[in-house]
């Protein structure tokens, strides 16, 4: 089934070339069926870019998706286009009187601040506790899932002494969660951060679960015990180029940077990067859509507020 984008986003234009089925609006409009309402709230300095990273997980699914677009209003992007922001974007009291079936919240480059000293971190917070009325199932990414942890359950980020990054292989730690069904033993998992959470502080919290994990990495999933929260480290939304991209701009402005480790072939930077986690993260996101999401969400929206506790592992 398709994802339905706003008309004229620049993520139609990419995913039609990758043969992922886009709706327009007005096609959407003549099916008498309720896709599901996913709202991404996007945090990442090169929104186009996350749009159409997300835009493309979602859209590989046999579900209809119909996606929003939300920022906060208290913070002025230098990376994208103020005209595209206007154009598809709503502000969080925009959408403060509607429900979702489920929420993407992304990364952000605000490692090095203080949560509290993020320039929309009162908004985020608000934002993060109308989830808990408003949307069924939340995942958040990366920053969003510190920001997730710390809010809702006071778990601090940790400063690393040096950047993590690369593609690192992880672990299921429990098997019966099916946000990991279909999982191989080992999965590989792009990360870049300077900061992570600590598993004791995470398994000191009688409301949280490890589902997995990697060596070098640590925790890369957690979720609520009612399910309606994920929290997910890594970056399993990222492009074949994106580590790279990020790699040479470090380089280009004389930042202490090593290559991103098991990316390029025999970690040699001169050798087209691999991609070695594409196919494990279209199926995080599949069950995730599929099981958390689909399954169990009220076909009326406005019952979200009622949390009722269906049977999920």
């Amino acid at each position: 089934m398709p994802i339905k984008i706003p008309d004229h986003l620049p993520a139609v234009n990419v995913l039609q070339k990758e043969n992922i089925f886009v709706m327009t609006t007005g096609r959407a409009q003549s099916q008498d069926i309720r896709p599901l309402q996913i709202l991404l709230v996007n945090l990442m300095p090169k929104k186009i870019q996350t749009e159409v990273q997300f835009s493309r997980l979602l859209g590989n699914t046999a579900l209809q998706i119909e996606l929003e677009l939300a920022a906060p209003a208290s913070h002025t992007s230098a990376n994208t286009p103020q005209e595209h922001l206007q154009a598809f974007y709503k502000s969080f009291d925009e959408i403060w009187d509607r429900n979702f079936d489920g929420c993407i919240i992304t990364g952000a480059p605000v490692e090095h601040l203080p949560f509290e000293e993020v320039d929309y971190w009162p908004e985020l917070c608000a934002l993060m506790d109308w989830t808990k009325t408003h949307v069924h199932s939340t995942f958040h990414i990366c920053w969003g899932a510190q920001a997730g942890l710390y809010h809702h359950y006071g778990i601090p980020k940790i400063s690393l002494p040096e950047k993590l990054f690369g593609v690192f292989p992880h672990q299921v730690e429990y098997r019966n969660s099916i946000l990991f069904r279909g999982f191989d033993d080992t999965f590989q998992v792009p990360h870049s951060r300077h900061t992570t959470i600590s598993r004791e502080a995470v398994e000191a919290c009688p409301e949280l679960r490890v589902l997995a994990s990697s060596p070098e990495a640590g925790i890369y999933a957690v979720y609520n015990r009612e399910y309606r929260q994920i929290f997910i480290t890594g970056h399993s939304e990222y492009d074949p180029d994106t580590l790279e991209q990020e790699y040479k701009r470090d380089l280009a402005q004389g930042k202490p940077i090593a290559p991103p480790k098991h990316y390029y072939p025999n970690d040699d930077p001169t050798l087209p990067p691999m991609v070695s986690w594409r196919a494990h993260a279209n199926l995080l996101f599949c069950n995730w859509l599929n099981y958390f999401v689909y399954q169990t969400t009220p076909y009326d929206l406005g019952r979200i507020s009622e949390r009722g506790k269906e049977s999920v592992s």
